[in-house]
């Protein structure tokens, strides 16, 4: 395998822990989706217009925000670090155009209070590395991690462009 190709290389899964499967008609104007089990039914709109309806940039920012909640919990763990109960994610998933065609780019906005700025900015490094859905976007889509402490807000890399 060459650099470029091991670079490249798709890690496959060993193990199927869960499938998610979902049927969607319609798409973002006017559609709706449903998941296998009924337990997510959902209808989709265009980003930015009257109605009802949700849109995939906001299911995208709601399951990789949940995912990186358990991932920060993970690394919390390894670290031995105690979390506040007010832990929380406040993602934003832009939909954007770049020379006539559509692409999304996120920042995950990460409140750790109580936590030292270093260890939570430790914290948020292993999850963006740890998180299926951060492992999904490295350098695929433009994404910035900012952790807010207590009243401080610390903007993180730019992490489309160093994390692979």
């Amino acid at each position: 395998m060459n650099p470029v190709e091991q670079k490249h290389a798709i890690t496959r899964i060993e193990k199927v822990i869960y499938t998610a499967k979902a049927h969607t008609t319609g798409g973002r104007d006017g559609g709706s989706s449903r998941t296998s089990d009924g337990r997510l039914e959902v209808k989709l709109s265009v980003p930015g217009t009257p109605g009802t309806g949700t849109n995939p940039e906001q299911l995208f920012a709601v399951g990789w925000s949940a995912c990186f909640l358990s991932a920060i919990k993970i690394v919390a763990a390894r670290m031995k670090v105690r979390l506040p109960a007010d832990l929380a994610v406040d993602p934003e998933v832009d939909l954007g155009t770049t020379g006539g065609g559509y692409l999304i780019q996120a920042r995950l906005n990460v409140s750790l209070p109580g936590i030292e700025r270093e260890v939570a900015q430790a914290l948020v490094d292993g999850a963006h590395q740890e998180c299926p859905y951060s492992k999904a976007t490295h350098g695929n889509i433009n994404v910035v991690t900012n952790v807010v402490t207590d009243a401080a807000v610390t903007r993180g890399n730019d992490v489309a462009s160093n994390v692979a």
